[in-house]
């Protein structure tokens, strides 16, 4: 908290009772953008609602529960600068936040949503937080990094009228080595830091009292038990894990909802600082760090005259029929727990029917503190009709991260079916993170094509073509085996007309037919063509013939009449007519 809480603890129930009434005031003149859950937020203790907890430690606040800002957003709707004449153009002061306070709310909402998308953190509710833990850090007096100077912190948790916390940080954060204190604008315990501390700004600490640091943590924080806070629900049990105070949260959610309907920035530095702390609880709760227990231990009752004495409590391995504790529940810690899933740089899928992809999909799966996080199993499913399986025959596998946060799906061979199709990778439970992948199979592809010989093909008008053509595909050199080839009758030399007349195929049913398309090569890359058959159209004509991929070859075919042939033993002058000689008149 800000140094000035600590100078106004002395208002004490009057300022609450005016707090209280505030509130009041505020619920009923402007509700908030999502109504508040039933549960912990609307009273009780918030662990015996089932109330979720971020943090490992037994506090289950990062503040330690220790004093906050009470002071109300404005009873009207913030106006953006330049939306009211009755305002100056720099809006409305409440809902102004230093430059630097902001940016580091908004990068932190960015960098959430690229770790952990699911989770739906608004800027604005760490600005709300912000606002209430340290009044936007004083108002913005940070330095060019966004340090805040001096540092900021919260009285003494002693256990008079806060919780009992000694210290567990040697006074490294807070400067106390006798009883922990809330550090930073964001004002986290320092058991609480040594979890969920970040290096926002990248200068290699993660410093409490940097707001960049404070608000990503914050954020991570808040997003911790897979909770989406597009939810009221989720959104009230991450304000109750952060401070585990129903006020405080009817107090959060005010600003929120206000920061929601419009803000605007200022200058470092010139922030409204708030002036209403929140009074001491007299009952202060447990200590998250207590020293030595001083409760005596039992002792044996007293016998009863003439009796034997009363055994005192039975040991372990005695034989008696007394319950055994149960060991605690150990909670995992932020940097056991799984975060978010994302690419690990996969390129694009794309390979040719019945070949195996290049590129194998590969995810990164990250802790709730955005560190690799290892032992994450993780799923891959195959989703389509094009017959693509993972190595071994599988659609659906699933692998393991490694200690670099990992995991590589086996490698996919495609189907014979050209198409497009995905990959699924699923990971975590309760709110599982889903990253999908569009895979694409193109059709067996030939680069060349040609005649395996120079035969000369010819037919006389209505007979058959006696040569077949044949011809060979490849890809790269090598034989293209079940590749597409198209073979079609052309007008022109480079194959662009279709014919209509001359040589000709025929179809199932014994009828001409010009184009072909359910031609496909062999293993060796071979295909020999149907029987041509030629009209009765004399002249020279094209077969033009394609293949996926794009090559292609036009082929000559000849009809003409057969040449007469001479008798044998005679010259072909001796077998042609003679003219007959006219007489003279």
């Amino acid at each position: 908290m800000a140094a000035h809480i600590r100078r106004r603890l002395r208002k004490g129930a009057t300022t609450t009772a005016v707090a209280a009434a505030a509130v009041a005031a505020l619920a009923a003149s402007q509700a908030p953008a999502a109504t508040l859950a039933d549960g912990p937020a609307g009273g009780g203790d918030p662990k015996a609602s089932g109330e979720d907890t971020a943090s490992a430690e037994d506090d289950g606040a990062a503040t330690g529960n220790s004093p906050y800002y009470t002071d109300l957003p404005p009873l009207v709707t913030p106006d953006k600068p330049g939306s009211s004449s009755k305002l100056p153009v720099t809006g409305s002061a409440e809902a102004g936040i230093p430059a630097s306070i902001l940016a580091a709310y908004k990068q932190a909402e960015q960098t959430v949503a690229t770790t952990d998308p699911t989770c739906r953190l608004p800027w604005q509710l760490l600005a709300a937080i912000g606002k209430v833990e340290s009044g936007q850090a004083r108002g913005g007096r940070v330095d060019a990094n966004g340090t805040a100077s001096p540092r900021i912190l919260g009285p003494a948790l002693n256990g008079q009228g806060f919780a009992l916390i000694k210290d567990t940080d040697g006074g490294a954060y807070d400067g106390d080595a006798v009883h922990d204190r809330a550090v930073g604008p964001m004002q986290f315990i320092p058991s609480t830091w040594a979890s969920w501390g970040q290096d926002a700004n990248g200068d290699g600490r993660k410093d409490p009292n940097n707001i960049y640091d404070a608000a990503l943590a914050a954020g991570r924080y808040l997003c911790a038990n897979d909770r989406d806070l597009a939810i009221a629900a989720d959104l009230d049990k991450a304000v109750l894990s952060y401070n585990r105070s129903n006020e405080y949260l009817r107090t959060v959610r005010s600003w929120f909802s206000y920061y929601q309907r419009g803000t605007h920035e200022i200058p470092d530095g010139t922030g409204t600082l708030p002036t209403t702390p929140s009074t001491p609880s007299p009952n202060p709760g447990p200590s998250t760090n207590p020293g030595p227990s001083t409760t005596p231990s039992p002792k044996p009752s007293p016998s009863p005259p003439g009796g034997k004495p009363t055994p005192g409590p039975s040991k372990p391995g005695d034989g008696s029929t007394s319950p055994k504790p149960k060991p605690p529940t150990s909670k995992p810690t932020p940097a056991e727990t799984f975060g978010s899933l994302e690419n690990a740089g996969t390129g694009p899928l794309r390979a040719t029917a019945g070949q195996a992809f290049d590129e194998r999909v590969a995810v990164l799966a990250r802790n709730a503190l955005g560190a690799p996080l290892g032992k994450v199993p993780v799923t891959f499913t195959v989703t389509g009709d094009t017959g693509t399986l993972f190595a071994g025959g599988k659609k659906t596998v699933t692998v393991r991260t490694g200690a670099d946060g990992t995991a590589t799906a086996p490698e996919l061979r495609a189907g014979e079916k050209a198409g497009e199709f995905t990959v699924t990778a699923v990971a975590g439970s309760g709110r599982p993170r889903t990253l999908t992948y569009a895979a694409t199979i193109t059709a067996r592809q030939a680069d060349t094509i040609a005649r395996t010989d120079e035969k000369a093909l010819v037919a006389a008008p209505g007979e058959k073509f006696a040569d077949a053509v044949t011809v060979k595909a490849t890809y790269k050199d090598a034989a293209a085996a079940g590749v597409a080839v198209t073979a079609t009758m052309v007008k022109d030399p480079l194959g662009l007309f279709d014919n209509d007349k001359g040589p000709y195929f025929k179809d199932a049913a014994g009828k001409p037919v010009r184009t072909l398309t359910t031609l496909t090569t062999d293993a060796e890359g071979m295909l020999r063509l149907p029987e041509i058959f030629a009209d009765g159209t004399e002249g020279t004509f094209k077969l033009r013939l394609t293949t996926e991929g794009g090559a292609s070859v036009v082929i000559e075919l000849t009809v003409r009449a057969p040449e007469e042939t001479a008798p044998e033993g005679t010259t072909p002058e001796e077998t042609a007519p003679k003219e007959t000689e006219t007489p003279e008149a």
